[in-house]
């Protein structure tokens, strides 16, 4: 079940270097970069305060869920166990989606840079198939029974007893 090994999980500079690490850091700077950009009083000045107060308010969750990618891939580089691994990326593929769902979000209450939410959106997409490339790297045999069930490999219950 467990290899000896010193060092379970990958040192930061190891995962830094990887390119679904790297692409979730492009989208956070995509993400922070429209958030900010709701803060022009200008450009807004036609919405109602309502209305520009839910605008700013999907532009931070935008940033907040795009904020989660990078911390959540060293979270799961780190822990090196299965479950670790993939409870981290289940909180990565929702938090990816969520930046998808929020551009939609931003459209519909009037971000006039829509373009920035196009490329947020391919960028998104790109990071998809990283994401699932990087799943499939995971040992669901390196693995510590998960009694909630979730995460256990193939034939491994959550009821079952301990080796």
């Amino acid at each position: 079940m467990f290899e000896d090994n010193d060092e379970p999980g990958k040192r930061r500079e190891e995962f830094e270097k990887m390119p679904i690490y790297k692409k979730g850091w492009l989208i956070f700077d995509l993400a922070d970069k429209i958030a900010s950009l709701v803060n022009d009083e200008e450009e807004y000045a036609s919405l109602e305060e309502t209305e520009l107060g839910l605008l700013r308010h999907h532009a931070e969750q935008l940033r907040n869920d795009a904020m989660l990618i990078c911390p959540k891939i060293a979270g799961a580089e780190g822990g090196d166990l299965y479950a670790i691994r993939m409870e981290n990326a289940t909180i990565i593929r929702k938090a990816a989606r969520e930046v998808q769902t929020g551009c939609s979000g931003l459209e519909m209450w009037g971000f006039k840079h829509t373009e920035y939410l196009e490329l947020l959106r391919k960028e998104i997409e790109e990071f998809r198939i990283l994401f699932a490339e990087w799943v499939q790297t995971f040992d669901p045999w390196n693995y510590s029974l998960d009694r909630w069930g979730l995460f256990n490999p193939p034939g491994i219950n959550y009821d079952d007893p301990e080796l």
